[in-house]
């Protein structure tokens, strides 16, 4: 299992939002991102293998963006995020970081899962 994982969840329609695209980022030290993985949640609304197997993480800090746009517009919804952005901090390259959304047109939340 990736290192790093999230979980979407459509608070709307009690359901996994399926086929939202997230981008994980890490802060590079100089007021910039750069990319780390990218991925698309599976029915179950899950990235589970966002990062390969195996790979190490670094101590920094991370973003994952979730194209909320997208998603909402597929299912013929208008939202007001066009997108959702969670920075946290990785302390410890050895744990596992899970990062669920819970996600509507007009709000979200999220919270470190385990």
């Amino acid at each position: 299992m990736s290192s790093i994982t999230t979980h979407v969840l459509d608070t709307s329609l009690g359901c996994p939002a399926a086929g939202v695209a997230v981008k994980l980022e890490r802060a590079n030290g100089k007021d910039g991102w750069e990319p780390v993985a990218h991925a698309v949640t599976d029915k179950d609304g899950r990235a589970r293998e966002l990062l390969g197997n195996g790979q190490v993480i670094d101590t920094a800090t991370y973003r994952m963006t979730f194209d909320t746009s997208a998603y909402f517009s597929a299912k013929g919804v208008r939202a007001f995020y066009p997108s959702v952005s969670i920075a946290f901090d990785v302390h410890d390259s050895g744990e596992h970081y899970h990062i669920p959304l819970l996600l509507s047109p007009y709000g979200y939340s999220t919270y470190r899962g385990s």
